[in-house]
């Protein structure tokens, strides 16, 4: 697949944070951005008993790749792990997923929409590199006693 991200084509999915919306003291925040890397490494490590750990049972996953290739939504935890563990079993080569300039869209007690940049590489050919690079936009609810992934949204500026 040759689909590529035109500049700024993401517009509509990222906004920025306006003043006052974020109503999460810092330890919160930090515990939101720890679910994040704690998604993160199960992706990485195919850990797929921590990913359930990290989803809400209801959870969905939706991506697009610049807007033109649509996948998903997957509805459900047992649907999100599934698909991650698709995806994993097909992999040969060791990947990271970078997530980097967080911003909190919204925050109250027991919901958050964050954004981040995804930078996707892998050791594939023995040398690192980037293979893919976009955002996630991600919705955490408080449940459970620690803040659960309940939405991802992932663009891709490119196919993988």
């Amino acid at each position: 697949m040759t689909t590529t991200a035109a500049f700024g084509w993401a517009s509509s999915y990222l906004t920025t944070t306006p003043a006052g919306e974020v109503n999460l003291d810092p330890a919160e925040r930090l515990a939101v951005q720890q679910t994040l890397a704690r998604y993160a490494f199960a992706l990485d490590h195919g850990d797929l008993v921590a990913l359930e750990g990290i989803l809400t049972e209801d959870s969905t996953w939706t991506a697009s790749i610049a807007g033109a290739v649509e996948q998903g939504p997957f509805v459900g935890r047992a649907a999100v792990v599934d698909l991650v563990r698709e995806a994993t079993a097909a992999q040969a080569d060791q990947r990271r997923h970078n997530l980097v300039n967080t911003v909190f869209q919204h925050a109250e007690a027991d919901t958050a929409v964050v954004c981040a940049y995804l930078m996707l590489t892998s050791n594939a050919g023995g040398s690192p590199a980037v293979i893919a690079t976009g955002f996630y936009t991600v919705t955490l609810r408080h449940a459970e006693g620690d803040w659960r992934i309940a939405k991802v949204f992932v663009g891709l500026d490119n196919a993988l």
